[in-house]
């Protein structure tokens, strides 16, 4: 499905928030007009659309290798790649 104006905006603002003035929870409400764990929610499901990598393909990269990076640091498996991975807990 081809990206909405309001997922081409929080792609955009996540791109250029550090222009913004002041915390970046303000201009989530003021500029989106989301509260910031909305906000978060849907940058999530985002990010993992091809609509959204070829809409910006260096943010997405950033924004995935970041996500990946804390849930590995938090033990978290990834959904795809975690299951049937040999560990114990896959073994089922």
């Amino acid at each position: 499905m081809p990206l909405t104006d309001r997922d081409r905006a929080i792609l955009d603002f996540e791109a250029e928030w550090r222009r913004h003035a002041g915390a970046k929870e303000e201009a989530i409400r003021s500029d989106l007009e989301l509260s910031p764990a909305r906000y978060y929610q849907l940058l999530g499901r985002l990010i993992d659309t091809t609509d959204a990598q070829e809409h910006d393909p260096m943010l997405v990269k950033r924004l995935r290798r970041q996500r990946d990076a804390v849930r590995t640091a938090s033990g978290i498996e990834h959904p795809v790649h975690g299951a049937g991975n040999g560990s114990p807990s896959a073994a089922g």
